[in-house]
This record gives structure tokens, sequence and C-alpha cells, in this order.
């Protein structure tokens, strides 16, 4: 397992916490996830063989947000 903290901008409310959380935990290879709003970050476990880093930040901007 690896992990990744991934910056996101664009959250504005719990709401879109949950949906980045909800499409980061719906990619195939990701452990664990938990979105801080305060700190307007991802952070990620995943397995490197299934996923990529540069995949989740993608998925992050297919649901609408920023992601460094």
């Amino acid at each position: 397992m690896e992990n990744v903290v991934i910056k996101v901008g664009g959250m504005s409310c719990q709401g879109c916490v949950k949906n980045v959380t909800g499409a980061l935990s719906a990619t195939p290879g990701v452990v664990s996830v938990e979105v801080s709003l305060e700190q307007g970050e991802a952070r990620v476990s995943y397995d490197p063989a299934k996923v990529s880093a540069n995949a989740l930040r993608t998925v992050i901007e297919d649901a609408g947000f920023d992601s460094d």
C-alpha cells in the first residue's frame, strides 16, 4: 500500500467532502480515504498495482474539483 496527500480545491461544504470521498472510495485499488474540508486535502491509501496517484487526481477533477 502507498499513501498520498492530494490538495483539493473548490470544496466549500461537507457535501463537497462527501462527493470527493465517494468518488475516490469507488475507485478500484483505493483502500481508504480521508477528506478534510478545513485542510483542503484528501489522504488516500491505495494499491499502486491497481491505481496511480495521477489517476486519483483525475478522479477528483472528474468529480468537479481541482487537484494539485
